[in-house]
């Protein structure tokens, strides 16, 4: 899939990105309706079985119909990388295009986005089993901000899409640094192949960030309601894997369960974990100069939003390459 096409016409594709609570499955799907397509996600955690309410994974109502790809369908003790990704979702780009419909990619998870749509080739994977061991010992001992401080000494890129929950990504780029002597933001800008898609890419957020905030809080209000308490019991009853612990949601009230907090502390630094991953998201995403955003804000409603966000995406299908 990362030859050259040659001649031929690039698959169109769209992308709906932006800020976690801003409204990107509503986009998509209302897109996918729109266009004739499908929607294909772009979010790391969603594709884990069981981990439902506090990854925002859509429900069948929010589908509406519309084929969603690439959820819930890992075990969240299952290894699964960003390469595995990437040859699912190009295999599932073709296969959407030659049934004559729309590919629209939707996520808030750059390193997905991004090594899909900007044709990165993975290099074999290096590791070094003493060394990781080494990492780990000392991540138990000092934790997840030391180590992502430590990170963020030798690679700040990389360092910023992070959460100080997210170890094993952590790790990962200390230990590729110490291994190569170069970061993995320089092997992932040296290893873009030639484009092989002509995407747009439709970014979503709001003027006043204090409105993101508010949407972001009603959602972790609403993801209590709808049970999450009990899908984190069900998880720890099951083993509570490292990558449900990486979940924004999981670790801040598992603190709670473990009575290291009370639960009003865990919601609040729940809701506080959350916008500050919104606030990495944008950080990744505004490097990009091809994305067109909207903001709700210049909308009477989410229709009137959608209606707009459609009429852009039909005249870039129009367009001949």
């Amino acid at each position: 899939m990362n030859e050259c096409i040659g001649n031929l016409k690039k698959p169109k594709v769209i992308a709906v990105v932006g800020p976690t609570a801003s409204g990107k499955t509503a986009l998509a799907v209302s897109l996918a309706e729109r266009l004739n397509g499908e929607v294909i996600s772009a979010d790391s955690m969603q594709i884990y079985k069981y981990m439902n309410i506090a990854t925002a994974k859509p429900t069948e109502e929010e589908m509406r119909g519309i084929p969603h790809h690439l959820i819930d369908f890992v075990e969240p003790d299952e290894k699964f990388s960003v390469a595995r990704y990437v040859e699912l979702a190009h295999a599932l780009i073709s296969d959407i295009t030659a049934r004559g419909k729309v590919p629209i990619i939707a996520g808030g998870t750059g390193l997905y986005v991004d090594s899909l749509l900007k044709n990165i080739e993975f290099s074999p994977q290096q590791s070094d089993d003493k060394l990781r061991e080494e990492l780990n010992a000392l991540a138990k001992e000092k934790g997840g901000e030391y180590m992502l401080e430590m990170l963020r000494e030798i690679d700040p890129e990389t360092a910023a899409r992070l959460h100080p929950n997210d170890l094993g990504r952590t790790i990962r780029g200390i230990e590729i640094y110490r291994i190569t002597g170069v970061t993995m933001t320089q092997q992932l800008e040296r290893s873009r192949g030639e484009q092989i898609y002509d995407t747009m890419y439709i970014g979503i957020d709001l003027h006043d960030r204090e409105k993101l905030y508010e949407r972001i809080n009603k959602r972790v209000d609403m993801m209590l309601e709808r049970g999450l308490v009990d899908e984190l019991k069900e998880l720890v009853q099951h083993g509570f894997s490292a990558t449900a612990a990486q979940a924004i949601g999981y670790k801040e009230l598992y603190g709670w369960l473990n009575g290291e907090m009370s639960f009003e502390q865990a919601v609040e630094e729940l809701k506080r974990g959350t916008r500050r991953y919104a606030k990495r998201q944008l950080t990744w995403f505004r490097k990009n100069t091809d994305v067109n955003w909207f903001y709700r804000e210049d909308y009477s409603d989410t229709t009137a939003l959608c209606n707009a966000v459609g009429e852009k995406a039909e005249g870039f299908l129009k367009q001949l390459q």
